[in-house]
């Protein structure tokens, strides 16, 4: 419950006693805060007297905020989705047209980051998916990189589908391009050596590099991508939700996570350039019931 709501309802319907030397001490005045003089507040107060039916209105008011805190705790895979999501890979960047990696975040506003001629045609068709899937349809809200080519893809997304641009909420760090380490300026050819160690173990990193770009592993993307779908759990309630990321490791990590996949598995989940994906409902597996009482072992130490 909003905090000023609880504090007018202590306002409304809380009784100040003071005393009054003139009469005796059963019989006390009283009158409500609100016309109360200041100085009578600092000098003369001696109770502070809540009505017991809105003392139980407001504990009820506490209780319901805290069952709110509680919701905001996300998991993955999730127990439920209180927003409907789109994926968006952002269009190709000047860098991925001539074929050299780039993801150090340093670069991530500067034009060779923005989207190519092809990039922009990926990203026209992008929104135009969007609006025939009907995803901002009442509005929507888009959340993209700041990364130049992922916050272009979210304009244009945004004008297409008739979309405010105060529905654009630009994110800092969780959608950074996943960093690569030492194959920062390398040909995009040579990402499969990446993709080849992902498929060994999610926490196993590219080699770094002198230059200051993260070398991240799967398991580094997939704390990331788990923070932003907290916050947006958090803060939206059946609302359309659309991710834009300028890679695609940030959304293979987040589909895996979202449909409890083998994070090692992401690249069976790879976007293209421009790609639109609906987050399915359905595809979230049903929690596994928690696992109580004793468990018998039958066999013999140490093969229980």
């Amino acid at each position: 419950m909003n905090p000023h709501l609880i504090l007018q309802l202590i306002s409304t319907h809380a009784r100040i006693v003071y005393p009054c030397p003139n009469q005796a001490a059963s019989r006390q005045q009283s009158q409500s805060i609100g016309s109360s003089p200041r100085r009578e507040l600092l000098l003369g107060v001696t109770e502070f007297r809540i009505h017991v039916p809105h003392m139980t209105m407001l504990l009820n008011a506490l209780s319901i905020n805290q069952h709110a805190h509680a919701a905001g705790l996300f998991q993955m895979p999730p127990v439920r989705l209180n927003n409907r999501y789109y994926l968006v890979r952002a269009g190709e960047s000047e860098f991925e047209t001539k074929g050299i990696i780039n993801t150090n975040p340093v670069t991530k506003t500067s034009i060779d980051n923005g989207l190519s001629e092809l990039g922009k045609r990926q990203t026209a068709k992008a929104a135009s998916k969007l609006k025939d899937l009907g995803a901002c349809d009442g509005s929507c809200w888009i959340w993209p990189s700041i990364t130049q080519r992922a916050y272009q893809t979210a304009e244009v997304i945004a004008y297409a589908n008739n979309i405010g641009r105060s529905r654009i909420v630009p994110e800092y760090s969780f959608l950074d391009a996943r960093g690569l380490g030492a194959y920062e300026g390398k040909q995009l050819a040579d990402i499969k050596e990446v993709y080849t160690t992902d498929a060994v173990s999610p926490n196993l990193r590219p080699p770094p590099y002198t230059d200051g770009t993260p070398n991240e592993s799967v398991a580094d993307v997939f704390v990331r991508v788990t923070q932003l779908m907290s916050i947006l759990e958090t803060q939206y309630f059946g609302d359309t939700i659309v991710i834009v990321s300028p890679d695609s490791d940030n959304l293979s990590v987040l589909q895996a996570g979202l449909i409890g996949l083998d994070l090692r598995r992401h690249i069976e989940l790879a976007f293209a350039p421009g790609e639109v994906r609906l987050v399915d409902p359905l595809s979230i597996p049903i929690p596994r019931p928690a696992v109580s009482g004793l468990i018998k072992c039958t066999g013999k130490l140490p093969q229980c």
